[in-house]
């Protein structure tokens, strides 16, 4: 029996996928900051995205780390602030 189609790949070790998502997620959560709920999901995906990264690429995985933090920092200071006028 003659196998057909495609052959299925293995996963290439040396894929940045997630360093590369970590730092698009950080980057537009950071960029979306003035938003009210839109970051924080994205800031989230960031850091655990780049934590899982940090193997593969260890400054895009570190960036996407760092840039979603800020972000989360930001947002609850912006609570933080907004809450207390009230």
């Amino acid at each position: 029996m003659e196998q057909q189609g495609t052959p299925i790949k293995p996963k290439d070790p040396d894929s940045k996928g997630m360093a590369i998502a970590a730092l698009v997620c950080g980057v537009v959560a950071l960029v979306l900051y003035w938003f009210p709920f839109l970051p924080y999901p994205l800031a989230i995906l960031g850091v655990v995205f780049g934590l899982i990264g940090l193997k593969q690429s260890k400054a895009m995985g570190l960036t996407g780390v760092i840039t979603g933090i800020i972000t989360l920092i930001l947002k609850a200071w912006f609570w933080i602030d907004f809450l207390s006028y009230f």
